[in-house]
């Protein structure tokens, strides 16, 4: 059987080649640490406060401490993931290139859009304190890396936790392979190397082969530490340790940014990236299951209140050795889809995985970032046997767990600089903001909650009706009128809701990872696993508007746990994607207090949420946001990384990167990002179903391109496309911002006094 170029490029772009050193192993590897002989006495915990100016200057214990420090400093081995995945991720991802300050133009005159003076602008990263600009190349290498003001704290062991980078939460570790001595290369990997090439060359930057000195590591901190509400710096780019919270989660985060070190407008893979809101990323865009669903940064309050309205699951199979776990026990829901569900210090371990820790083992599972290969489950035994690191981290939850039962409390407006004048001094107002509250709100939002007087068979429907009662209405309002009210509370509970109910996007309650025999299968409970399936859904085309019904799997998808509304003030945008209200990046007061009224107004008011004059489109008064290609784009894949045989059959001479397309400006990117390749797993039907999309597709985009199509050509083409792309598309929802409309039938006086009580949450 012979397939034309644009066949084999499209089996690309939807994963069905191997990702390049994917599969690499035939047997249950080691990790780096144990394959050196190490043991977790290499890896001891430090207990000196170098970070105690944080989180308000809280005073903590020894274990506390060492808590803390666990979260900023440990990478769990995974320097050399991020290093293995800057070889392997067709040229995109390169954290040593966002750690620069580079000045100059690249080879094609493209000049870096980020350093130390706009990282927080750019990146959403926050710049380490006590570093300054590189205005010069460092003499052992001739990288930009920020310079240390003066020495380093004590009581950091480098080889353990890496030296410092300049941003938080990356640290920077000597690459053991750029050495002399090196037996892995022909070539001296030393000599090769050519900082000046690094940062303007792809022809040498884009060599799968090439060492950089160092390898970048991630701590937790990366993607959880940001200015702190109460004590917001001055100049984002210049914070001092006492303006950072190490559990308000990065709000800020531009993933799109971070992960695309040469950004390209006309490269799909950016449109991709760039779709998530700032402060929020798919965490499954690793481990892949082929759903695009960014989903916010978790903020960690009020651990220990939480603690307390967990729900009870039955724990079966490979779950039982993650740490701390028992056949039944309460737990909360850590991620967005209740799924992960096996305990705190089970969700912690999970978390130093997904990140790259035993990595050797890990992407063994599933085809990182393409997807295109059954997954199957890590098994926690393993890496128990087979990770030095998995064991060091293990040995390290538990007093990360007891620093966040400290360091979890809430951010109070009250308490911000200014912060008493966005407050209301009308005492009726407020009282009856707490009775909307109690009301409307408190049911899901609050772990305070009355008791039945009865117990029932049924205690699931009987509650449900019951909390709509005149009876629990009343005991609410005595509760939410104490004094006390927001004292532990987690303004939460952990019980799992019906996307169905919700009506909020459906994407990330359709994750798959933690299915059975998916990646995450030994950190999901039994009770998960076999979740039934909630009523079908209302799908919107992308392009018309009309709508239909999806009918929702079953087996643990379907489900939203209830987001905390501690400290709301200060955490717009909301949803579960940052998809309503404005984004301020402005960390001060006033911008967060900007960014609160403005998505507060369209949570009560959800026809804020929408543009007007839409109907050409969609055929509807307001206009829904669907994630689109921002210009006509092209899946690009470098040369570097094509098979040898597929350089031959795809590039005629000069090429140096194959470019499937072209993608018209507009195009749905989760059109194309949700094409459920796991069609092609073992069903013959549907992996012919699967083949005759795509060579539609292929066909179609070839026309674009030989009749050379307008932007109004294409879409139209394009169009006639989505219903053969819906039938294969694993979440065909496309509104991000919708749903979510509970309170939207109250009263303005009502809205406008439930509005003053949340800025006091």
């Amino acid at each position: 059987m012979k397939y034309s170029a644009s066949c084999i490029a499209l089996c690309l772009v939807m994963g069905l080649v191997f990702l390049p050193g994917c599969n690499l192993f035939k047997t249950v590897p080691q990790d780096e640490a144990k394959r050196q002989g190490k043991t977790i006495a290499d890896f001891p915990e430090t207990a000196v406060d170098v970070f105690h100016e944080m989180d308000g200057g809280i005073a903590l214990t020894s274990d506390e401490v060492k808590g803390r420090n666990t979260w900023m400093l440990w990478t769990g081995g995974n320097q050399a993931f991020w290093d293995y995945l800057a070889k392997n991720s067709y040229g995109n991802l390169d954290f040593l290139k966002i750690l620069s300050s580079y000045p100059r133009p690249d080879k094609a005159g493209k000049k870096y859009a980020y350093s130390r003076d706009n990282r927080f602008e750019y990146f959403g990263l926050m710049n380490e304190p006590g570093f300054t600009k590189a205005t010069a190349p460092d003499p052992a290498y001739g990288l930009y890396l920020d310079k240390p003001i003066g020495t380093a704290p004590e009581g950091i062991d480098s080889v353990v936790s890496g030296m410092s980078s300049g941003i938080v939460g990356l640290r920077l570790f000597p690459n053991p392979k750029f050495d002399k001595t090196s037996s892995d290369y022909d070539q001296d990997v030393v000599e090769y190397w050519d900082a000046e090439r690094y940062y303007t060359d792809p022809d040498y930057y884009l060599d799968k082969e090439l060492e950089r000195p160092y390898r970048v590591g991630m701590s937790c901190a990366f993607c959880h530490v940001g200015p702190h509400p109460l004590h917001p710096p001055a100049d984002p780019e210049n914070p001092q340790w006492s303006n950072l919270s190490t559990n308000v989660g990065a709000q800020y985060f531009w993933i799109g940014r971070i992960f695309i070190a040469h950004p390209d407008e006309e490269n799909f893979a950016w449109q991709l990236f760039n779709s998530s809101p700032p402060g929020a990323l798919d965490t499954s865009i690793i481990a892949t299951d082929n759903i695009n669903n960014p989903r916010t940064m978790n903020a960690i309050y009020e651990v220990g209140a939480r603690l307390g309205t967990g729900e009870e699951e039955e724990i079966t199979g490979g779950a039982l050795a993650v740490p701390g776990t028992t056949p039944r026990m309460v737990v909360p829901h850590i991620l967005k889809d209740g799924s992960d569900s096996v305990g705190i210090l089970g969700a912690l371990s999970r978390v130093y995985i997904n990140i790259g820790e035993f990595h050797e083992e890990w992407i063994k599972h599933f085809k990182p970032i393409v997807g295109g290969k059954k997954q199957f489950p890590m098994d926690v035994k393993t890496a128990k046997e087979n990770s030095v690191y998995w064991q060091a981290t293990e040995q390290r939850v538990e007093n990360l767990a007891k620093f966040f039962l400290k360091a979890g409390g809430g951010h109070h407006l009250k308490d911000a600089p200014g912060g008493q004048a966005y407050l209301t001094a009308d005492e009726a107002k407020l009282n009856h903001g707490k009775l909307v509250f109690a009301d409307h709100c408190a049911a899901c939002h609050s772990s305070k909650l009355p008791k039945p007087h009865t117990t029932v068979k049924d205690h699931d429907s009987f509650y449900n009706k019951w909390i709509h009662s005149r009876d629990f209405k009343n005991k609410m309002h005595e509760i939410v009128l104490k004094p006390d009210f927001l004292e532990d509370n987690y303004l939460s509970n952990e019980h799992r809701y019906s996307v169905a109910d919700l009506k909020t996007n459906a994407c990330a309650s359709l994750a798959t990872n933690g299915l059975r025999g998916h990646v995450w299968d030994n950190f999901t409970s039994e009770t998960y696993k076999t979740l039934p399936a909630v009523r079908s859904i209302k799908i919107h085309d992308p392009f018309s508007g009309e709508s239909s019904v999806y009918n929702m799997p079953g087996g643990g998808r379907g489900y939203y746990r209830t987001p905390s509304l501690v400290s709301m003030w200060s955490t717009a945008p909301y949803l579960h994607n940052n998809a309503v209200g404005k984004f301020t990046n402005d960390p001060s007061i006033a911008g967060r207090m900007e960014a609160f009224h403005d998505g507060v107004e369209k949570l009560l008011w959800p026809k804020k949420r929408f543009e007007s004059k839409c109907q050409e489109t969609w055929g509807l008064p307001w206009c829904p946001p669907v994630y689109k290609t921002t210009k006509e784009s092209y899946l690009k894949i470098n040369k570097e990384y094509l098979p040898e045989i597929l350089k031959t059959k795809l590039l005629v001479k000069g090429e140096d990167e194959l470019k499937i397309g072209p993608i018209p400006k507009g195009t749905p990117i989760n059109l194309l990002a949700n094409i459920n390749n796991e069609l092609s797993f073992g069903d013959p039907v549907r992996l012919v179903r699967l083949v005759k999309v795509l060579k539609k597709i292929k066909t179609s985009l070839k026309r674009i391109k030989i009749e050379k199509m307008n932007e109004q050509e294409s879409t139209a083409l394009l169009k006639t496309l989505v219903p053969d792309l819906l039938k294969v598309n694993k979440c065909p929802d496309f509104v991000v911002n919708r749903g979510h409309e509970y309170g939207s039938q109250l009263s303005d006086d009502d809205k406008h006094a439930l509005i003053d009580f949340l800025k006091t949450l």
